[in-house]
């Protein structure tokens, strides 16, 4: 939606002029599951936005309102749930809770989302909802962050309010995305490096239509047998803190000590974090052959070592692999469902996304949605309004 759109149905809801900030989702090339293992990622931020308009009230109070969603929240700034609801809006007050714990007061203040995002599918719909509202409430208090600890807030908000234990990925892509470029991150550190693109290839992402969940259940079940495993390993290696202090050949040295689930799980780890490095490398090199070679081993690493997989991604991936154009395939996000990331030629983009479609369609009788990508920038101001109320 553009924003001049999104304005002028604010400004109707509210009587307002608005500032609307935009804020990306994400795929992920690979590096799945390592983030909240201190490890190394490969993400780009895509032409998915959730745009947020935003104007102050004077009325000590904070109304939110989505164009997805049909409940409308009003509620008095000193009396804002200190937990979920279970609604749209939760991760929305759990950014707003982060703000003021790192000091940044609040005003009253007219919210209105719009995203694009695919809700479920696995490409960071939550964390562009937070970055966006991060960036709004901070615009419309004249307060600033740096972008990096405007992820880690956004993680806070995921980690501490929703109960979602999700890395900082998501959020920092969505924040510092750069078109044209995936992003290497090391999560630990933060430290971080742009890595262009082949212009050649278009990412084709292919939604499965199974909708998955972070909150509770398998993906925080896996974060602890990372934990679980840590402390086994401690054992021969006193000094680690995470997965991503071990090498292949360390964890393969003590494994024996290791219950067969969390050697599993451990070593899928290790050796994504691995590919994420070989791939980063494959990247600048234009190195088409690797960089199927490391996704085709992401997936199944995925599926056999992590069991984040579905029936449904794994034929999404089989599909893929024998349609002219390809150049390497995997899931992406956190599983269970979602979607998988494709790369392929731009001159078969289309053609590839049509086939697909129609392959899976008659394999599962479900219609897939198909979304052709590009790199893009990560969040920002789209619009800026000098009004106030």
């Amino acid at each position: 939606m553009p924003s001049s759109t999104l304005g002028d149905r604010f400004t109707a809801a509210f009587a307002a002029t608005p500032t609307i900030v935009a804020a990306p989702g994400r795929v992920n090339l690979i590096g799945e599951h390592t983030d909240y293992n201190d490890g190394f990622v490969m993400p780009c931020a895509i032409d998915f936005t959730a745009r947020i308009a935003i104007a102050p009230r004077n009325d000590g109070r904070i109304v939110l309102q989505s164009e997805e969603f049909p409940e409308r929240f009003d509620f008095p700034l000193d009396w804002l749930p200190d937990k979920p609801i279970h609604a749209w809006c939760d991760n929305l007050l759990g950014v707003a809770h982060m703000l003021r714990a790192e000091g940044i007061p609040l005003t009253g203040a007219s919210l209105l989302l719009h995203s694009q995002v695919p809700i479920g599918a696995g490409l960071s719909s939550s964390a562009a909802v937070e970055v966006g509202t991060a960036l709004a409430l901070l615009a419309v208090n004249q307060r600033s962050l740096p972008l990096p600890r405007v992820a880690q807030l956004a993680q806070l908000a995921e980690n501490t309010f929703i109960n979602a234990q999700v890395g900082i990925m998501d959020p920092f892509i969505s924040c510092l995305g750069e078109s044209g470029h995936a992003l290497q991150l090391d999560c630990r550190s933060l430290a971080f490096d742009s890595v262009p693109l082949p212009p050649q290839l278009r990412l084709v992402i292919c939604n499965t239509m199974v909708k998955h969940k972070h909150a509770g259940g398998e993906y925080n079940l896996r974060r602890k047998e990372c934990e679980e495993g840590v402390e086994l390993l401690k054992g021969w290696y006193p000094e680690i803190t995470a997965l991503r202090d071990l090498s292949p050949s360390e964890l393969k040295a003590s494994s024996a000590d290791l219950p067969k689930i969390i050697l599993d799980r451990c070593t899928h780890i290790v050796r994504e974090n691995e590919r994420v490095l070989a791939f980063g490398r494959a990247l600048r090199a234009t190195d088409l052959p690797a960089l199927a070679r490391l996704m085709c081993e992401s997936h199944a690493s995925l599926r056999d070592l992590y069991q984040v997989s579905c029936r449904e991604l794994d034929q999404m991936v089989e599909l893929a692999e024998h349609l002219p154009g390809f150049r390497g395939g995997r899931m992406t996000g956190g599983g269970f469902g979602g979607c998988t990331v494709n790369l392929v030629d731009s001159s078969v983009a289309e053609t590839f996304a049509a086939e697909i479609a129609g392959a899976y369609r008659q394999k599962t009788g479900v219609h897939p949605d198909v979304y052709i990508c590009s790199a893009t920038r990560g969040a920002h101001i789209e619009t800026a309004s000098s009004l106030r109320q």
